[in-house]
């Protein structure tokens, strides 16, 4: 089954979730909430909304409080999110991505072997080799 597409916002509190650990609302309202100017209640629901979703868990912590931690890693979150984007904005055509990387100012030398590889990578599996 796949996971339903979550928002940028979404995303960057599954990031600060994965680097901070299993947290409760009020330290995630704390950490992440305020510096963006969300309230407790906002990030509340945030934090529902992805265990409705199924990108949270959550876990009694005492107190009547919840630990909510992420049920997946942040890489397949991005992938999964990016894979999303490519569908639904591009059609499925990476090419509108690929023209975009070509026109950045800077790629650095581990980004560009990072894109070698994957490049080399694809065309050994339409090879077969």
């Amino acid at each position: 089954m796949t996971k339903k597409t979550i928002g940028d916002q979404e995303l960057a509190l599954l990031q600060h979730l994965d680097e901070a650990g299993p947290s409760t609302v009020g330290e995630v309202a704390a950490a992440f909430g305020e510096p963006r100017g969300l309230a407790r209640s906002t990030v509340l629901t945030m934090m529902e909304r992805l265990r409705a979703k199924a990108y949270l868990r959550r876990s009694q912590a005492g107190g009547g409080a919840y630990r909510y931690a992420p049920t997946t890693g942040q890489d397949e979150v991005v992938r999964s999110a990016i894979g999303s984007f490519v569908e639904k904005t591009l059609q499925g055509s990476v090419s509108p991505f690929v023209a975009w990387m070509s026109e950045r100012k800077e790629v650095s030398d581990d980004e560009l072997a990072e894109l070698e590889a994957l490049v080399a990578s694809l065309q050994s599996k339409r090879t077969g080799a």
